[in-house]
């Protein structure tokens, strides 16, 4: 008997019709003598109908409340679920994050969690029951509410499966795996048995959507196996593996993008040392990721510093920059909300040269300018105009023969 968790994602609970088809497959996998702890969303579209609602209110909401009130979505769900699944004689029981004592730092809209207390679930199994958990959220130290931002259900579903040392977390989803891009923008874009998870969360920091990137760290710290699965439909899935089995790799696996991207550039900063703590830190210390940064020496006892943050931190991020600008007297300050970032993903380059070269080469063709550049051992990304981003895709996608036409191996995973 294995302990599965499975997570479930808003367009798999997007309706009754799909709640009760969710509760048939739940009670097929228990029939076959598992325990299972369920994680679902809110019912897709309600997170989005929730902030509009907020927003009518207020142009900035208060952070705090506005947890409050995306919390609920899930719990609705949770209840509906259960329900489905009493109404069809399965035992079950519903928890909000703060019930099972999730536990999470302060940062409001995109906390992480601490700890989970795991003792009422694991009583739970013992009787039997079905357990159903509310993704995206928790509590702090104080008992305030808080959410975990996008695709945080993934994260409670991975935090929950490490917590009680599940033999396996499923993430249902409404795609059937992990693809070498998103077959939206590349048709022939081919579904990988098996990727490692350092792959993984690579794609996830890239853009890729299939799961949250603190999920994956998840996975990869506690050794989770994680299998992403369609909901709808039979099929294998993509494993999420800490290690990859297979010693040879082509030098690149995938091809990501994210749209959500903007770009701020500080000129004419004081070329001394310490300035780009002194710009970067307020940013931290408001809980603002920032993403690809480059700082260019101009020759004149000056330098420019440009870096990306995610577009719905924009408006914050500008206000403190310039601040910050004022108080070192950079000169100006430009920026642009209307770039990408594209990247290639492998580790197989970490055996293969020329890769980045060869991405140049390929955009340069494509008449695609690249803005900003940044490389880790096993990724290259740039920063490109959005309006070029899915043809750069596209291209990159044919020239590294990722497509349906290339010979695949076992050694290919994402």
């Amino acid at each position: 008997m294995a302990l599965i968790v499975q997570k479930y994602g808003g367009t798999s609970v997007g309706s009754i019709e799909r709640i009760r088809a969710v509760a048939e497959k739940v009670i097929k996998t228990r029939a076959l003598g598992h325990e299972l702890v369920i994680v679902v969303s809110a019912i897709a579209g309600e997170t989005d109908r929730l902030a509009q609602l907020a927003q009518e209110l207020s142009c900035l909401p208060n952070p705090r409340e506005f947890d409050v009130l995306l919390s609920t979505g899930e719990q609705v769900t949770i209840a509906l679920l259960s329900l489905a699944l009493l109404e069809k004689g399965c035992p079950a029981r519903s928890y909000t994050g703060a019930q099972v004592h999730i536990r999470t730092d302060s940062a409001h809209n995109k906390a992480r969690i601490l700890g989970i207390d795991g003792s009422k679930i694991r009583a739970d199994l013992s009787s039997g029951k079905v357990v159903v958990v509310a993704g995206f959220q928790g509590t702090d130290e104080m008992g305030n509410i808080t959410t975990l931002g996008r695709g945080g259900s993934d994260t409670t579903a991975v935090a929950l499966a490490a917590a009680l040392k599940a033999d396996e977390c499923q993430i249902y989803t409404d795609v059937d795996g992990v693809y070498t891009a998103d077959p939206k923008v590349v048709p022939d874009a081919q579904r990988l048995s098996q990727v490692a998870v350092e792959e993984m969360l690579e794609m996830a920091s890239s853009g890729a959507k299939v799961m949250q990137i603190r999920a994956v760290e998840f996975a990869g710290k506690y050794n989770v196996p994680v299998r992403v699965l369609p909901t709808f439909q039979e099929g294998p899935g993509t494993l999420i593996v800490a290690h990859e089995d297979n010693m040879q790799h082509p030098p690149v696996s995938g091809v990501t993008f994210n749209r959500d991207e903007a770009k701020l550039m500080i000129q004419g900063v004081p070329d001394k040392p310490g300035m780009a703590a002194h710009i970067l830190s307020p940013l931290s210390e408001a809980h603002i990721e920032v993403d690809m940064i480059v700082q260019t020496v101009t020759g004149e006892g000056t330098s420019d510093l440009a870096f990306t943050v995610h577009k719905r931190d924009f408006k914050q991020a500008l206000s403190i920059v310039e601040q910050v600008a004022q108080k070192i007297g950079a000169k100006r300050i430009t920026h642009d909300k209307k770039v990408a970032k594209l990247s290639l993903v492998g580790v197989g380059m970490r055996s293969h040269a020329g890769v980045a070269s060869q991405m140049f080469q390929i955009l340069g063709k494509e008449e695609i300018n690249i803005q900003l550049i940044s490389t880790s051992e096993i990724k290259i990304s740039v920063i490109i105009d959005e309006q070029c981003l899915e043809r750069g895709v596209r291209a990159l996608h044919d020239a590294f023969q990722l497509g349906a036409g290339a010979q695949k191996t076992a050694a290919s995973c994402l």
